[in-house]
């Protein structure tokens, strides 16, 4: 697959310029190591997935990096955190030397116990996602954004069941003991289904028979893994009773998607599904745009007890919010704005940005007008307005 530009190259590029080091984290196979390989083509390139090469630097790690010449990429950093003592050591020698030391890691709970350890202050820290719809229009709610789903074609259901045990038996054993994969496979296909909904762990600790407590470790493995998103609810003094459990999805539609057994575009235009994945894809194209401008994932939604429910609220300056509501049709209705026109009234400060999103038409008109204050986006003109 030809390489294509990453929406984070800017941010990538200008971090060495300010930092020693630079942390690149987020889930496996999203492109960490092309990207960077691309774009540091100079660098030095040590992979600590080898054997060989792992038990060098656990066994020798100051004969390792004096062989090396910063500047130099450790890809998959997790597999030997405790080089990062050696390199902050060198760092501390040499303050001023700045973009010398690159480092990837697909596992972010124990890659940023060790940064936080031995690198903090000196490393920047970015997240890289797969593709947005920005960066590849092959990008879809069926395909995902996964750089070897998108290009493997009609073998995209055989790639993503290698991509969950391959994630698995690497990524889940190694950052703690679950010793029943074949359950936590199960727990995957059940929280596909939950896709879009309010997280509630007894619901999906019940039907497989292990603890909440067990739910709640799992959730995290995924979440600190890049699988999972996690949206809390926003809380303001509306006078309301609020929910105030999270909404959960999968990361990459197309993942969901083949967790849920829907195989082709036929079968998403059926499925009871469609609905929640768009929600889950707008949702992953938002904190795409955050995370690839180097900022920290902020969205939320709102949802109180007597049924009123906005689909996303991302904070502006200002202290306005960008309140954003997705609908699977292709058609919109002035009704839609309903939710959004309803919350704006009941906001104590400037509601801001009201967007309805939905799915984009070949054949209908182009019409942006909603309802008064309501502008109508489809996907692609929203993923351009991020």
């Amino acid at each position: 697959m030809r390489f294509i530009a990453r929406a984070i190259e800017r941010v990538l590029l200008e971090a060495p310029r300010h930092f020693p080091a630079v942390v690149l984290t987020g889930p496996r196979r999203a492109g960490k190591t092309t990207l960077l390989r691309h774009l540091f083509p100079q660098a030095r390139y040590v992979l600590l997935e080898d054997p060989d090469v792992r038990a060098r630097a656990r066994a020798d790690p100051r004969g390792l990096l004096d062989e090396l010449r910063p500047p130099a990429v450790f890809d998959e950093i997790q597999n030997a955190p405790e080089l990062l003592a050696y390199v902050r050591t060198r760092i501390d020698q040499h303050p001023r030397r700045m973009g010398q030391w690159l480092f990837t890691g697909s596992q972010e709970a124990p890659l940023m116990a060790a940064v936080s350890e031995s690198m903090a202050g000196p490393a920047a820290i970015l997240q890289l996602l797969p593709f947005s719809l920005t960066e590849s229009d092959r990008v879809s709610m069926m395909a995902g954004g996964f750089p070897e789903a998108l290009a493997a074609g009609t073998a995209r259901g055989l790639w993503f069941s290698s991509y969950v045990q391959t994630y698995l038996e690497r990524d889940v054993r190694s950052i703690t003991n679950v010793r029943d994969l074949v359950t936590f496979r199960r727990f995957l296909a059940l929280l596909a289904s939950r896709h879009g909904q309010v997280l509630n762990k007894t619901d999906l600790a019940a039907p497989l028979g292990v603890s909440v407590p067990t739910v709640g470790d799992w959730l995290h493995i995924l979440e600190v893994t890049g699988q999972i998103i996690l949206v809390p609810p926003y809380f303001e003094n509306f006078g309301k009773r609020l929910i105030k459990s999270p909404k959960v999805y999968l990361g990459d539609s197309g993942l969901a998607c083949s967790l849920l057994g829907i195989t082709s575009p036929a079968e998403l235009e059926r499925s009871p599904f469609l609905g929640a994945l768009f929600e889950g894809f707008v949702a992953s194209e938002l904190v795409k745009s955050q995370v690839n401008a180097g900022g920290r994932k902020e969205l939320y939604y709102f949802r109180d007890q007597q049924g009123l429910e906005v689909d996303f609220l991302v904070p502006r300056r200002h202290r306005e919010l960008w309140m954003i509501e997705c609908e699977a049709a292709k058609t919109v209705q002035p009704a839609a704005a309903g939710p959004l026109l309803s919350l704006a009234g009941a906001m104590r400060r400037s509601a801001g940005r009201l967007t309805l999103v939905h799915r984009a038409s070949a054949t209908a008109p182009s019409t942006h007008a909603l309802a008064p204050g309501v502008e109508a986006l489809d996907i692609r003109e929203f993923v351009d307005a991020l």
